[in-house]
């Protein structure tokens, strides 16, 4: 575990979340391989979501909750054109499925659901660490 009391810096913190994205990404993939739906969903979203805090970061930008993530990268990047509006629409379809697979009852996404969303979710990550490069 890394020690929390040592300071970081800014290309620290966002290295790291990046890191934590990707990894989270990789592991969505290997619960898909796995037939691991509900698990490959969540770690989709989250891989998705690091990306997002890290984007808030490198912008100053502030968010304590999950929709509100969603809120603000709506108010910053897509209605500013910075970001896609089928990128941002992804970021809330996920942050939905989420809630459902984590939250709902008798949910269970299948193949059809998750497979799709992989390459989107590839395409998203990119997209937000191009972002945090500006």
């Amino acid at each position: 575990m890394k020690d929390l009391t040592v300071k970081t810096t800014e290309d620290d913190y966002l290295r790291y979340r990046f890191e934590r994205a990707w990894k989270t990404f990789e592991d969505a993939k290997s619960l898909a391989n796995l037939k691991s739906w509900n698990s490959s969903m969540n770690r989709l979203y989250y891989a998705c979501f690091y990306a997002v805090l890290a984007l808030f970061s490198k912008h100053k930008i502030n968010s304590h909750t999950h929709s509100g993530a969603k809120t603000q990268l709506s108010k910053h990047f897509i209605k500013t054109g910075k970001l896609e509006m089928e990128l941002g629409m992804l970021y809330g379809d996920l942050f939905d499925l989420r809630q459902k697979g984590d939250y709902g009852d008798f949910l269970d996404f299948e193949e059809k659901h998750i497979m799709p969303l992989i390459p989107k979710v590839e395409e998203f990550l990119i997209q937000i660490e191009t972002l945090t490069k500006e």
